[in-house]
């Protein structure tokens, strides 16, 4: 179950990393409230996941999930750069994700 919630707070730290460009400098109400949300509840979701799992872990899962994903919504939906380097790296972050999740003992 904090496997689930860990990966619950990391989409939601994408949510709110998405958000902050939205926001224009914290100069729009809603998407600044819904920003703001989203960044409470990730944090909250991380600190019930770390009742079980291991800090180091949790964590780097973590940024891990909200980098990697603000990196792909960046590449679909705001016209980032998706060069063959550029997805190499993501790749990696990736694997590093998957090898931190099966070295983990919970």
């Amino acid at each position: 179950m904090a496997w689930l919630v860990l990966v619950a707070a990391g989409l939601l730290e994408i949510g709110w990393a998405i958000g902050l460009k939205h926001t224009a400098g914290f100069t729009r109400l809603l998407p600044t409230m819904l920003t703001l949300l989203s960044m409470v509840a990730s944090i909250a979701l991380l600190g019930l996941a770390l009742k079980t799992l291991p800090l180091g872990t949790a964590y780097a899962i973590w940024t891990g999930i909200g980098a990697l994903g603000t990196v792909v919504i960046g590449i679909l939906f705001f016209g980032e750069d998706a060069s063959p380097p550029r997805l190499l790296c993501v790749a990696l972050i990736l694997i590093g994700l998957v090898g931190l999740k099966v070295t983990s003992p919970h």
